[in-house]
């Protein structure tokens, strides 16, 4: 079973979708259950964390025990997939929300694009299309995405480059627009609507 935790800030329409596509195409008989049952979280093989807009809305995973249950599952080797503001929910917390801590599976802080770079003005929300850098050849949810490809990108907020990187992109500096470790993964692109590259990427994370 496939969890796709509902916080009331998600993507769920078109995350869903594009994983019951995916499943549909090969393996019919797993589901994909939207969820904020913490039990549910904790029986499931796969656990994914849609997000979109203010990371404060990840104070409810905390309201409802889900944060504890994100820590048991991937304790006991379910593979998660932080998405968006799911990915930078992955770190210590964001200077978007100081007062709603992360999950701290990485280390940092994700903070803003600054409002200048290199001495011109940066736009922000940094939105569109963007490439991939610096891809690890030991990602498992990379795998068979080349350098440069193109994904999709729509966020204010960024996570530093570490040793758990698994990709980068360039907008006001470099940012970990991929993380991976062991089990855990994430990615601040949104897949689902990255056009081939983001199916290949569900479509990795599906069969891990």
């Amino acid at each position: 079973m496939i969890a796709v935790i509902d916080y009331k800030a998600g993507n769920l329409t078109s995350v869903v979708k594009s994983l019951r596509y995916l499943l549909g195409e090969e393996r019919p008989a797993r589901e994909v259950v939207v969820t904020q049952s913490p039990e549910m979280v904790r029986q499931s093989e796969k656990i994914v964390l849609p997000g979109v807009g203010h990371f404060q809305a990840t104070q409810l995973l905390n309201d409802l025990g889900l944060t504890d249950a994100v820590h048991e599952g991937i304790a006991k080797g379910a593979w998660f997939l932080g998405i968006c503001v799911g990915l930078q929910w992955l770190y210590e917390g964001s200077t978007e929300a100081l007062e709603a801590p992360g999950l701290g599976a990485f280390s940092g802080m994700c903070e803003r694009f600054p409002a200048e770079y290199e001495g011109a003005e940066l736009k922000s929300p940094h939105v569109g299309w963007n490439s991939l850098e610096g891809i690890r050849e030991d990602s498992r949810l990379l795998r068979g995405v080349e350098d440069g490809s193109f994904v999709y990108f729509t966020h204010s907020w960024r996570a530093p480059v570490s040793k758990d990187t698994a990709a980068v992109t360039e907008y006001g500096g470099e940012f970990t627009s991929a993380v991976e470790r062991g089990n855990v993964m994430g990615v601040q692109f949104h897949p689902e609507k990255s056009a081939d590259v983001g199916l290949r990427v569900l479509r990795n994370f599906m069969e891990l």
